[in-house]
């Protein structure tokens, strides 16, 4: 009995030490929660959801777990287990609402009635579930063209005035048409082509679960398979699939779940137009 009490004394004091950390204590909607912890660590149970963890060059596992746009601000809980199912620790983190605005685009009749061709929709959904388990990218991403940001992540979309009931699910960079779009990290090109609503079209597997996309290319400069590393060419701006004007949107996802750039490059938005000048009076003539 001595025996067991001593074991059970050792076994309060090693998840009183605790094998995991979080990043941050508090996380707003849309961005990545990174969790380290030793290596005994295999998974982590988030919302109700089980995401992998993967070994690093430090010895550690480290997991990118998403917060979705949609998910109800307040206290979350994160539980951390063994390749064999053993519970090691819990931890606690509070969701923070990021209040998304609303934001109206216009578009022509024939443009908002592009719908996806069959199995399109299929393939891109297939392509942001992937989780490779060698990671490719390394850290600080950049930026895949230079230029202010026209839509941020997460605002509420609207289409000629009516809610879509979606969210933006990436950022819209303001750029002029033909200007090189270049990889924020390494990555295997997954995806490359022409698609109805985004138009040419490359996503990118950065490994361990991280994927980004680029949509509404004029053309599109990679092949499915290559491997790619931070700087190269994916490809040109353009205005193709369900856009209005040149420009690049673009997205990160984690394990499927879109999240928000600004965490990964720095983004400025861009400046509101000016409203005209009003017109000066002109002086009245001289009276005679």
């Amino acid at each position: 009995m001595l025996h067991a009490g001593i074991a059970l004394v050792h076994a309060a004091i090693a998840a009183a030490a605790g094998t995991c950390e979080l990043a941050r204590s508090q996380v707003r909607q849309g961005d990545v929660i990174r969790l380290t912890c030793d290596a005994q660590a295999s998974s982590a149970r988030l919302l109700d959801r089980e995401f992998p963890l993967f070994i690093q060059a430090d010895g550690k596992a480290l997991g990118m777990l998403p917060v979705a746009a949609g998910t109800p601000p307040g206290p979350r809980t994160i539980a951390v287990r063994t390749g064999e199912g053993r519970l090691l620790e819990t931890l606690s983190f509070q969701v923070v609402d990021a209040r998304f605005p609303e934001q109206n685009v216009t578009l022509s009749k024939s443009t908002l009635e592009l719908a996806p061709a069959p199995g399109e929709t299929e393939r891109l959904r297939a392509f942001r579930q992937l989780v490779t388990p060698e990671r490719f990218w390394t850290e600080p991403f950049i930026v895949p063209v230079p230029g202010c940001m026209t839509s941020p992540f997460g605002v509420k979309r609207m289409h000629n005035g009516k809610p879509t009931g979606n969210y933006h699910g990436g950022v819209d960079q303001r750029s002029p048409a033909g200007r090189p779009i270049r990889a924020p990290a390494a990555g295997i090109v997954r995806l490359a082509g022409m698609f109805t609503v985004p138009g040419n079209f490359v996503g990118i597997d950065h490994g361990q679960g991280l994927t980004s996309s680029y949509a509404h290319m004029s053309e599109v400069a990679v092949s499915e398979g290559a491997r790619v590393e931070q700087g190269d060419v994916l490809g040109y701006v353009g205005s193709t699939g369900r856009s209005s004007a040149p420009h690049l949107h673009w997205g990160l996802a984690a394990h499927g779940v879109n999240i928000n750039p600004l965490q990964w490059v720095p983004l400025k938005p861009c400046a509101a137009a000016k409203p005209a000048a009003k017109p000066k009076p002109r002086p009245s003539p001289p009276g005679r």
